[in-house]
């Protein structure tokens, strides 16, 4: 049965994600954009921090991730790395940033680690010569293959990859060339759980699953989710373990409740 790695009793490296990978301990990554986040998550053990372009629809008040810039991923970057101590922090490098030449996400890598203070960087597709770059550059990267959602209107909405052969064969060919290339880790997002299997067992760095089956050497969801804070309808993958969304919205109902009542503040919260 696998164990999970203890909290982090110091900095967290690339190499201590392999190890887990061999010792067969699964462990989790979750999204953070704010230092008051980040310290609470790294409080908590877990070891990855992904400050996510998710930030656009689950900070922000986007509809998807497309429009995040890469100005907002290095505030935001820098935010979370201010509020940990021994995390591993890895940022998203955002669309636009990336796809046009290598020498662009070469560039923009370099901001979020000197700049915003990243420890890896990400980037979702088949990258394979931005992450060879980058590595030779002396920056992990982290890959990204399955439901990539900065594509979502080519992949024609947030829907699941890979069910057929010829689909399979092709994710397991990006994942295979993206770690023959030097990333460190890949995520595998809305896969079959099989066939995610099939590409953990196949790869020689970890996996990372979101939406991918409990085949993966690790499991990453959006904090927001977790903490039912998400707005919508969550996908099928999501568990969320609280309802701060409803404890949220009572203690500011019990506020206004107080100050139009005249009960707050009262003398214990009021200065002589």
């Amino acid at each position: 049965m696998s164990t999970a790695p203890d909290p982090p009793a110091r900095a967290v490296r690339i190499s201590d994600l392999a190890r887990w990978r061999e010792a067969g301990q699964r462990f989790a990554m979750l999204t953070a954009y704010d230092a008051p986040t980040a310290r609470l998550l790294e409080a908590a053990g877990i070891p990855v921090l992904l400050v996510g372009d998710s930030v656009a629809d689950a900070v922000l008040g986007r509809s998807g991730t497309v429009g995040v810039t890469l100005e907002e991923m290095v505030h935001h970057t820098a935010a979370v790395a201010r509020g940990t101590e021994r995390a591993l922090v890895v940022a998203d490098l955002p669309f636009g940033s990336y796809q046009v030449t290598v020498e662009d996400g070469m560039r923009a890598a370099l901001r979020l680690v000197g700049q915003g203070g990243a420890h890896a960087v990400k980037a979702e597709g088949a990258q394979v010569e931005l992450c060879a770059r980058l590595v030779r550059a002396g920056v992990p990267f982290m890959g990204h293959v399955g439901l990539t959602p900065q594509a979502v209107h080519q992949l024609g909405g947030y829907r699941v990859q890979g069910r057929d052969a010829q689909a399979a064969q092709r994710l397991q060919r990006e994942a295979q060339e993206l770690a023959e290339a030097g990333a460190f880790a890949v995520v595998l997002e809305a896969v079959p759980a099989a066939l995610a299997a099939e590409i953990t067992a196949a790869l020689p760095v970890p996996t990372i699953g979101i939406g991918a089956g409990a085949g993966c050497d690790a499991q990453v969801l959006v904090t927001h989710d977790l903490l039912g804070l998400g707005s919508g309808p969550a996908p099928r993958f999501v568990k969320a373990y609280a309802d701060l969304a409803g404890v949220i919205t009572d203690a500011a109902t019990r506020f206004r409740e107080d100050v139009a009542r005249g009960e707050f503040p009262d003398a214990e919260h009021a200065y002589d």
